[in-house]
């Protein structure tokens, strides 16, 4: 009876789905040599599907992107730097 009952209350937690976590990771950028170049890394980063929000910094060369881990990756997001001309590094997760 008491398998039962855990039974019942366990199965639809475990039918429920992952829980997406809102990350932040902040993205050395090379190749930003004018007031331009933010606008293209932030249009490129922002083109992914689960980024959140995208603050570019040309001042400090860096990205700072927060994104739904389900969706994205820091690998999606150096990937989309790098296509726009900007290849990018992880400084901080």
């Amino acid at each position: 009876m008491k398998r039962l009952v855990a039974a019942a209350i366990l199965a639809p937690l475990l039918a429920m789905p992952a829980m997406a976590l809102e990350k932040t990771v902040t993205l050395a950028v090379s190749n930003m040599y004018c007031s331009a170049c933010p606008y293209t890394v932030k249009s490129s980063l922002s083109s992914i599907k689960g980024v959140h929000a995208v603050k570019v910094s040309f001042e400090k060369k860096t990205a700072t992107v927060t994104f739904d881990d389900t969706k994205a990756d820091v690998k999606k997001l150096m990937q989309a730097t790098e296509n726009a001309g900007y290849p990018s590094t992880v400084i901080s997760r």
